[in-house]
């Protein structure tokens, strides 16, 4: 029976090319969409599982609380750690069979977005000496018990260890790492296809610190309790089902440790975070790698289940519409023997066909479509590979079955209903859905969401043009940023000034407006004074100028004047206003307490407000502070062309960094990087999906519109017989489906502004949804639209009429 099923559905199939084609094409578009994403989710789920103990493994995160150790509403959970958390647990808890701490500081970091050091030849941590058997790193040369015990020694990834040495096995060579020294390679890493959350090339012995912090090249944190930002702690429990004793532990050591310290230090209290739930999960500060979050796979998720119901709209729409030529077939059937159930089992299977037909074209598909994922900001970021296996292969056939049912449901249950004698008897007046207007329904539905889709890219792309060319309050123009590494800034920037081309050299913690925020906690040294959050940036001398700032009040850092000791700070308005001083003259020579370690810091002086953060928030309170040992890049301002700027930066590197690369980029690259890597994705992946929901509804209504010309062939010879000119037949065609689009405007039109705005109202400087965005949307949907109409109807007026009503 099956057989002769799937022989039937050939046929009809065979039969009807150009509606089946229509079909198989489009469920093939929106099923190459949705099996990319079924990739990047089964991509992300692949992560850790390798471990066969990642169901007893945890990450300690931690969360800001107030003085009585109350967890702050809003604030999200930060992944990193104190540093001493481990050994406390590993040596006093018993629920806590190992643990292991990661620190930041060796090589460069992971994300690539915030910049490398070019002279620094790797990326990693250090490690305590357990790391390799606690994650089940295996090791292809070297020792796992002895690679990480000694000061200065590393393990490298194979890729790592490939770039860096001629040799296979490297163990026993050294490489040095900025201005830390000379590591030895003692152990390199297999090559597997295992992923894990952790981003490294290279691990460092832990026992490295205490050198490294006691000559100052790191910040010393290794004992400190109120550092949760510098390392990663991971434990594995005793027991698959201890994690409330865990907790019970961690509260207790925050007890200890956390509570006891003077008011005024921040504190944080410690949270578990199961290993399997890392990525996909929850949005976290601080990521030790790259980690997809929910609402990520959400948004996307909801993108593609869009298109796949628009193209399943398709398949519901063209069944219904050509059921009644296929009317008389089900009577026949019925009246033969046929059960409804084997009618309806027919239709299922013929969709079942229809989709795994799609399944193979969508598979040639989604070879194209790869590449072009790959190249997303997004994946290079997250470091997404897309890779196929056995189980991405089965997940989607049994996806491709799913989609078929989903689409022949309803019309197998509308036709499998048709009665013999109405069918038999008078089929023209079988009236099909006459009253409810489902086919309508559904193209006015394909072509709204169409339409929304259309004004939102166009939305989304003026927001990209704002945000690259708003001004920022600063010096954006003919200023390049540096970044420095190692190198010691007051001896480059003394290099740099020797070129008359540069007219201003300041070092930074970081460049503003970038998407990168360091933060702060300040109060006034009054009675009941309130805590403000505030941005830092750590800044020199010369930063006003570089940056062209505005001084309100007071005056800006001044060596000769010794006013860049510690002991100053530069506060912007929102500042003012926020610690509530009366104007900015009244702040100067004020005092303010830094809440994290409690020092008192007097007001230097006021500038003006500028966006020292990215346009997508509004200014907020700022803190200048001159801190040599946080600079981490230089802005060079000049004048003349770029290249020769560049050509002066290199010189004076030269100088200072003999065989060293430069890293330099305009500052106002720099910032548009940001609003590029978080919008340009969008209008990419946006724009495409538009193209994609066009593309749909206007073969759903190619589809339609050549039914309803076949269907009315007889019709149009007549009227043509008795006169009717082309343009009026046209007309007559053509009137319902620009009446279906008349009513998709004035639907998808009010739901685009809507949304749009909503979500724009949520950005501080913001595009607006106006009549022109609306206009040039309705323009765009309209000419696909009535190209596709216009195929059909105007090929309807040339038939003949004498080779239509011959039989007649």
């Amino acid at each position: 029976m099956l057989k002769n099923y799937f022989k039937t559905a050939v046929r009809n199939l065979r039969r009807h090319r150009f509606f089946s084609a229509i079909n198989i094409f489009g469920l093939a578009v929106a099923m190459s969409v949705c099996m990319a994403m079924i990739m990047l989710v089964a991509d992300q789920m692949s992560y850790d599982r390798y471990n066969t103990n990642a169901n007893r493994i945890y990450r300690i995160t931690t969360i800001d609380v107030d003085e009585n150790g109350n967890i702050r509403k809003g604030n999200k959970y930060n992944s990193a750690s104190s540093m001493p958390l481990a050994a406390e647990l590993k040596e006093k808890y018993t629920s806590v069979e190992d643990a292991v701490h990661l620190r930041r500081g060796f090589g460069n970091g992971w994300l690539e977005l915030e910049g490398q050091d070019l002279n620094i030849p790797l990326s990693g941590f250090f490690a305590d000496e357990n790391v390799l058997a606690f994650f089940q790193y295996e090791l292809e040369y070297g020792d796992a018990q002895t690679a990480l015990r000694d000061p200065f020694t590393v393990v490298l990834t194979r890729k790592a260890a490939n770039k860096l040495f001629k040799d296979d096995n490297p163990v026993g060579q050294t490489l040095k790492v900025g201005d830390q020294g000379l590591y030895t390679v003692t152990g390199v890493l297999k090559e597997t296809n295992r992923k894990s959350h952790i981003v490294f090339e290279g691990l460092a012995s832990m026992a490295t610190l205490k050198s490294l912090e006691q000559s100052g090249k790191i910040s010393a944190s290794s004992a400190d309790w109120s550092d949760y930002w510098q390392g990663w702690t991971y434990i594995l429990s005793r027991d698959v089902s201890s994690s409330d004793q865990l907790q019970h532990d961690l509260d207790k050591i925050y007890n200890e440790h956390i509570a006891p310290m003077k008011q005024g230090v921040h504190k944080m209290r410690f949270g578990l975070q199961p290993l399997l739930r890392i990525t996909p999960g929850a949005i976290m500060n601080n990521s030790i790698g790259p980690q997809l979050p929910w609402e990520f796979v959400y948004f996307l998720g909801g993108l593609a289940l869009v298109i796949l119901i628009t193209s399943c709209f398709n398949f519901t729409n063209l069944s219904i519409a050509r059921s009644l030529t296929r009317a008389r077939e089900i009577g026949v059937r019925k009246v033969a023997g046929a059960a409804r159930m084997q009618i309806f089992a027919q239709f299922m299977v013929e969709s079942v066909v229809v989709a795994f037909s799609a399944l193979v074209i969508a598979v040639l598909l989604l070879v194209v479509l790869k590449p072009m994922i790959l190249d997303l900001s997004f994946s290079k970021a997250f470091r997404w590979d897309l890779n196929e296996g056995a189980v991405v292969y089965l997940v989607f056939i049994v996806f491709a079955l799913a989609v078929g049912v989903m689409a022949g449901l309803f019309p197998a249950v509308v036709l499998s209903g048709f009665q013999p004698i109405k069918v038999l008897k008078n089929l023209s007046n079988v009236k099909l859905f006459s009253r409810m207007g489902m086919r309508k329904a559904l193209l006015v539905s394909q072509f709204t969401l169409s339409l929304f889709f259309i004004v939102t890219v166009i939305v989304i792309y003026k927001q990209l043009d704002l945000f690259t060319h708003q001004e920022h309050g600063f010096n954006v123009k003919n200023n390049i940023m540096i970044r420095l590494g190692r190198t010691p800034h007051q001896t480059l920037k003394t290099e740099l000034q020797k070129y008359n081309n540069i007219t201003a050299v300041a070092a930074a913690s970081h460049v503003p407006a970038a998407g990168t925020s360091h933060g702060t906690s300040i109060q006034r040294q009054i009675e009941n004074a309130s805590h403000v959050n505030a941005n830092i940036f750590y800044v020199d001398e010369d930063y006003e100028a570089n940056m062209h700032l505005n001084v309100l009040a007071g005056e800006f850092f001044d060596a000769e004047k010794k006013t860049t000791a510690s002991g100053f700070v530069v506060i912007n308005a929102a500042a003012v206003s926020t610690l509530n001083f009366g104007s900015p003259q009244e702040a100067v020579g004020e005092t303010v307490m830094f809440v994290n370690d409690s020092t008192s810091k007097t007001i230097l002086g006021v500038v003006a407000n500028y966006n020292h953060r990215d346009l997508t928030r509004q200014i907020t309170p700022l803190v200048l502070l001159y801190k040599p040992e946080a600079f981490s890049v230089m802005q060079v301002a000049y004048v003349g062309p770029y290249e020769k700027a560049v050509e002066s930066i290199e010189r004076a590197w030269a100088v200072v960094n003999p065989g060293m690369k430069v890293d330099h980029a305009p500052v106002e690259s720099e910032i548009n990087k940001f609003y590029e890597f978080v919008f340009g994705d969008l209008v990419k992946v946006l724009g495409f999906i538009s193209f994609l929901a066009i593309v749909i509804s206007c073969l759903g209504l190619l589809g339609m519109a050549t039914y309803a010309t076949e269907t009315r062939v007889k019709e149009i010879s007549i009227r043509k017989i008795l006169g009717s000119s082309s343009g009026s037949l046209v007309l007559l065609l053509s009137g319902g489906f620009i009446k279906i689009l008349f009513i998709s405007i004035m639907i998808g039109a009010p739901l685009a502004w809507f949304v749009n705005t909503l979500w724009l109202e949520q950005i501080a400087y913001h595009t607006t949804v106006g009549p022109a965005v609306i206009g040039l949307s309705i323009f765009v949907l309209s000419i696909f639209a009535v190209l596709t109409i216009g195929s059909q109807t105007v090929r309807a007026t040339f038939v003949n009429p004498v080779d239509n009503l011959k039989n007649e």
